[in-house]
């Protein structure tokens, strides 16, 4: 557990190291939980040299996830984040992700209408085959890395075949969306940022060509002909959809997979009930989500004015930080926050976010977390830990993301 000092209440800023650093990622929860009991917003040090603020509760965060006085666009933050978002991130910079209505409207329309639930819903034969193909494989060795061998190639190999790109590139695309989404903190990582923008958008570049020239049956031709009146998704705005896309289709679900499975193994309890009652399964992954969820803190937000959260002033062009995760353990939203119940309703957790910037993939992420931890249980009724827990670790590179760097199982 972090511990506070004095140095790290509310009147000092807490260092970047906050949430960078192997002990944080062994159990953020704890340090979330002593941060709240101070106060729901914080002053942070996020990247290096740049102030922002951090909401850890339920209330506040959900309110932040949807106010219009937050911006979602990097030409409102301060001017290293508009270097770091903006033109030090080219292919990213001009998705719905990163824009506010109108933009945002216009573009989530329009992505719409290519990633419809019917598209989602016809995709559950096709992924349910990919799973057992995969547990096949892991089956005949009776261990794995569930990351690597299943978590990982199951929702790339979807959303590759969903976009339309050959899977043999999955390498390279989970090589670039690692890089993308991890702030560099150094001229190394920022030397493979630049690399990392040129190679995927050459690539997208020259795909987009091609089904302009030839459309086929995938969502790249869907995206490149997808129409709001007259209008059109332009290159730039295409390439960074495509890699929102690419990106968001596969690292949430790799991570939603890995740390369900890990809550689940770790209490052998809610395991043998899920296992007694399928029927539980939706409720369950709603309760993976908001128990350690994939994503630990959402994507930056840009105060457009002075402003205050929770009678803390924020002044204008400030970084606010939502953690996700903090807020999905706060004890004023949920009953026993820090206990795994896959029986637990009225679930409003917001592990997907909240607000017009709710996730769009979120149905698809469900539909492969029903059938992957289904399959699973199913097939393979006596998984277990491979390793002892304490030697599992938990990524810690700078990113959004809140998962492990590997889940050893035996079988």
């Amino acid at each position: 557990m972090i511990h506070l000092t004095e140095g790290d209440r509310m009147s000092e800023k807490l260092p970047v190291e906050f949430v960078v650093n192997p002990e944080f990622g062994r159990d953020p929860y704890a340090a979330y939980a002593a941060l709240r009991e101070k106060g729901p917003v914080h002053p942070i040090e996020f990247p290096p040299g740049v102030d922002g603020f951090l909401v850890v509760d339920y209330e506040h965060g959900r309110r932040a996830l949807n106010d219009p006085r937050l911006s979602k666009n990097p030409s409102e933050g301060p001017e290293a984040f508009r270097a770091l978002l903006g033109q030090g991130n080219p292919v990213l910079a001009h998705n719905m992700l990163n824009s506010d209505p109108p933009d945002h409207t216009r573009l989530r329309r329009l992505v719409s209408k290519a990633f419809t639930p019917r598209r989602t819903e016809s995709l559950r034969p096709r992924v349910q085959e990919i799973t057992d193909r995969l547990i096949d494989a892991m089956a005949v060795k009776g261990h794995a890395d569930l990351l690597d061998d299943f978590a990982f190639p199951l929702p790339i190999t979807v959303i590759c075949e969903l976009l339309g790109v050959p899977v043999e590139d999955r390498d390279d695309f989970r090589r670039w969306s690692t890089t993308l989404i991890t702030p560099p903190f150094d001229d190394e990582q920022v030397l493979r940022r630049v690399e990392a923008n040129t190679a995927i958008r050459a690539y997208f570049v020259q795909t987009i060509a091609e089904r302009r020239a030839e459309p086929r049956d995938d969502m790249i031709s869907a995206l490149v002909v997808a129409r709001d009146e007259e209008e059109l998704l332009s290159e730039n705005e295409l390439v960074s959809t495509l890699t929102l896309l690419l990106i968001a289709g596969h690292e949430t679900t790799v991570n939603l997979i890995g740390n369900g499975m890990l809550a689940l193994l770790a209490n052998p309890g809610q395991l043998r009930l899920l296992r007694e009652r399928p029927e539980l399964l939706p409720s369950a992954i709603e309760e993976f989500l908001r128990y350690e969820g994939p994503v630990e803190r959402a994507t930056f937000r840009f105060s457009t004015d002075d402003l205050e959260i929770a009678g803390v002033h924020i002044p204008k062009r400030s970084l606010v930080h939502v953690s996700l995760g903090a807020a999905d353990r706060d004890p004023g939203a949920f009953e026993d926050p820090d206990t795994l119940d896959i029986t637990r309703t009225d679930n409003r957790h917001v592990a997907f976010g909240h607000g017009v910037h709710f996730c769009l993939g979120a149905p698809l992420a469900r539909l492969e977390a029903q059938i992957a931890f289904g399959t699973l249980l199913r097939r393979l009724p006596d998984i277990a830990l491979g390793c002892p827990p304490d030697e599992l670790s938990w990524r810690q590179d700078g990113s959004l993301i809140r998962g492990l760097r590997a889940l050893p199982v035996r079988f």
